[in-house]
């Protein structure tokens, strides 16, 4: 889709997740590549912003396809690569995962691990789950001793610190003199691409912002706490099972710690429930005492853009536009593996990666 000559001009709509990674991507490869974003460098009206950035295809492949776990299995050594080329340091670790539950939810773990070896079976290169003994539990995260009989150990998933990784990607969009418009937002009828004084190609990544272009689109809320707790030591992201909020706790550094399970089909983006908030919260304390006296440092909400079958697409319904929707609850997880299919697209017209993923790529 660029144009045969080496320099091209390249509009990008929204510099949430994926509209940062393409401005660096782009602007590093030598195009003069502009931005619109509807609000201000935070990214406050991203899902990005509002999220645990927990890498752990195996885990969340209970919930989605096996497109979306090969697209976290690959994101995985993608996201070091391309952290490395960030001037900013950001916090990545790769301790896998660990699953728990209370006895009363015995059967609710059955269920889920039977999910994932089901998922081992058709992804094989995805590392094992390990079912762990009371004693295996307290020995691979010792601050939650003796509170749980039972546990799966997902080896080799990771997470990374979304906000600091926004913030890198923000710092590198200026070193690399990608021109951002703030505050300003635009619509892809805006631009005429290839015409005088236009862009060459318009990337169109608003998420719900584009949801006049996609009229399958929805909104799905969620709802996480984010917790400063000094005598909370967990090493590694930590899933409570239960039948009606199972849970996650990503600890990131400095004893800072994201707490979410809600997942509602609304675009309402008001204030978390009190509901919602005492569950967390709730479910956090019986995980580990510390929580107790942790402090609260936010609690935010925010909707991920959806279509109907909850994955992904890439898709070109008018010349030299090319819009990126849909990635819901999986961002993180599979934004390095879209991030190179629509380089991909981009630059040879096509996609090799895209079957891999079952990738839905819709060009004109």
């Amino acid at each position: 889709m660029l144009p045969s000559h080496n320099q091209s001009t390249i509009t990008i709509l929204g510099a949430g997740l994926m509209g940062r990674l393409l401005a660096v991507e782009l602007a590093r490869k030598g195009h003069a590549v502009e931005v619109f974003e509807a609000q201000g460098p935070d990214a406050q009206g991203a899902a990005a912003r509002v999220a645990a950035a927990m890498l752990a295809p195996l885990a969340e492949s209970a919930v989605t396809e096996p497109g979306v776990v090969r697209m976290g299995h690959y994101a995985l050594p993608r996201w070091q690569q391309l952290i490395a080329r960030l001037p900013r340091p950001v916090f990545f670790q790769q301790n896998g995962t660990l699953i728990l539950w209370h006895r009363l939810d015995a059967g609710e773990a059955s269920r889920f691990q039977h999910k994932l070896t089901q998922t081992q079976k058709l992804i094989p290169d995805l590392a094992p789950l390990q079912m762990l003994g009371g004693a295996q539990v307290d020995a691979l995260e010792p601050s939650v001793a003796s509170r749980f009989a039972q546990g799966m150990y997902l080896p080799g998933e990771g997470q990374l610190d979304n906000r600091q990784l926004l913030a890198a990607l923000e710092a590198a969009m200026q070193e690399l003199g990608v021109k951002v418009h703030w505050n300003t937002p635009r619509a892809t009828e805006d631009f005429a691409p290839g015409g005088t004084g236009q862009p060459d190609l318009v990337l169109d990544c608003r998420g719900l912002g584009a949801k006049p272009q996609w009229n399958t689109l929805r909104g799905v809320r969620g709802e996480v706490v984010r917790l400063h707790a000094p005598e909370v030591t967990l090493e590694r992201p930590t899933r409570l099972v239960h039948p009606r909020y199972p849970i996650y706790i990503a600890p990131k550094e400095d004893h800072t710690f994201v707490i979410g399970a809600t997942e509602i089909e609304s675009d309402d983006m008001s204030p978390a429930s009190v509901r919602s908030t005492l569950e967390l919260l709730s479910a956090a304390y019986a995980v580990h005492s510390g929580f107790a006296e942790a402090r609260i440092v936010e609690i935010a909400t925010q909707c991920r853009p959806t279509l109907p079958d909850n994955l992904p697409a890439v898709r070109s319904v008018r010349r030299n536009v090319l819009e990126v929707n849909g990635l819901y609850r999986h961002g993180f997880m599979i934004a390095p593996a879209m991030l190179d299919v629509v380089m991909e697209v981009l630059e040879t017209g096509q996609s090799a990666l895209a079957p891999c993923f079952d990738l839905s790529v819709q060009l004109a």
